[in-house]
């Protein structure tokens, strides 16, 4: 998996011990496994937060595993111009390539390892695809798109764009090397990643060493989630089982433990997760198609702002295509 990686991680600024005596490691709380569906024009996604309950997700809405799919020549596939308002939209790519671009000029390519974060705000037009080289090769495409909500006093703000380069991702260590950590946004032991957010929160890729394990410093205050990407371990202070495709909720505590098995299938041969966690907002949430406002009146007028061309236009040069 391409995404961030090393060859050398104890070269890496490390994790501090956890110090047992004065932390606790949060239990697990709930599994649940992610259902399989399609997106865009058609292509396959895991729904990693189906079925879990909204309060244990704020300020997170809604999340796609995208692929990992092998695409044939001719096969990959994007999804249309399309509007959003009310939230934020992360794309973070670990492998193949994916091209977006928005109706206020932002856009660009992505991939192993780049994420696109774009702040619909008060609304946009956007559309996301394959470049037309991997439309022509085939090949590998795997990513992840995460749905940020916008407290109510910043769901009509104006839109912005985020370009995060993989170069600028910060990357460290467990205190043993056993596992790399990638922060995307938020501060973990010490260190801050690049992305600017307006929810506080935190995005890490981990990837574990088959056999190890990390203790991953976690605000108090912020909820904790652990998504798979791929592998087997366990999670929490109560070593819960989670493998690929399932999302871990977890309770009370500042420390997130995280243990990858000794033993692992060759295609996902380490333990590879997603590890999320933001401060909840706290306030009513209303989500339908590509809106996520308050109450249902006001998507009702988000539908209608589209409608009317409010939103954004799409650029001259994509009419028609």
């Amino acid at each position: 998996m391409p995404a961030v990686t090393v060859d050398d991680r104890t070269t890496l600024s490390r994790l501090e011990p956890i110090d047992v005596a004065s932390t606790t490691r949060r239990p697990v709380l709930s599994v649940t496994t992610a259902p399989s569906g399609l997106e865009g024009e058609g292509f396959p996604v895991r729904r990693a937060f189906a079925g879990v309950d909204m309060h244990r997700l704020d300020p997170f809405v809604h999340m796609d595993q995208m692929g990992s799919v092998e695409y044939a020549p001719g096969e990959p596939k994007g999804t249309p111009w399309h509007p959003h308002r009310g939230f934020e939209t992360v794309t973070y790519m670990i492998d193949g390539t994916f091209q977006h671009q928005d109706s206020i000029g932002g856009g660009g390519l992505i991939t192993n390892g780049d994420t696109q974060w774009m702040t619909a705000g008060g609304g946009i037009l956007h559309i996301e695809a394959p470049p037309e080289e991997l439309v022509a090769s085939g090949g590998l495409f795997h990513g992840v798109q995460l749905w940020v909500n916008l407290p109510r006093a910043d769901k009509m703000i104006a839109p912005r764009y985020q370009d995060i380069g993989r170069s600028n991702v910060v990357l460290l260590s467990s205190p043993d090397g056993g596992a790399l950590m990638r922060v995307i946004a938020g501060e973990v032991g010490g260190l801050r990643g690049p992305g600017s957010t307006h929810s506080p929160m935190a995005m890490v890729h981990a990837t574990l060493s088959p056999g190890a394990s990390v203790d991953v410093p976690w605000k108090r205050e912020f909820n904790a989630l652990v998504y798979v990407l791929g592998g087997q371990g366990t999670a929490g202070s109560d070593h819960r089982p989670i493998g690929t495709g399932q999302l871990a909720t977890f309770g009370a505590g500042d420390v997130i433990s995280l243990a990858a098995n000794p033993s692992q299938e060759s295609r996902t041969p380490e333990l590879d997760v997603l590890i999320l966690g933001g401060l909840p907002i706290g306030e009513p949430v209303f989500a339908y198609g590509p809106f996520v406002m308050n109450t249902r009146e006001e998507v009702a007028e988000a539908f209608e702002d589209y409608q009317a061309g409010r939103l954004g236009q799409v650029p001259a040069e994509h009419i028609g295509s």
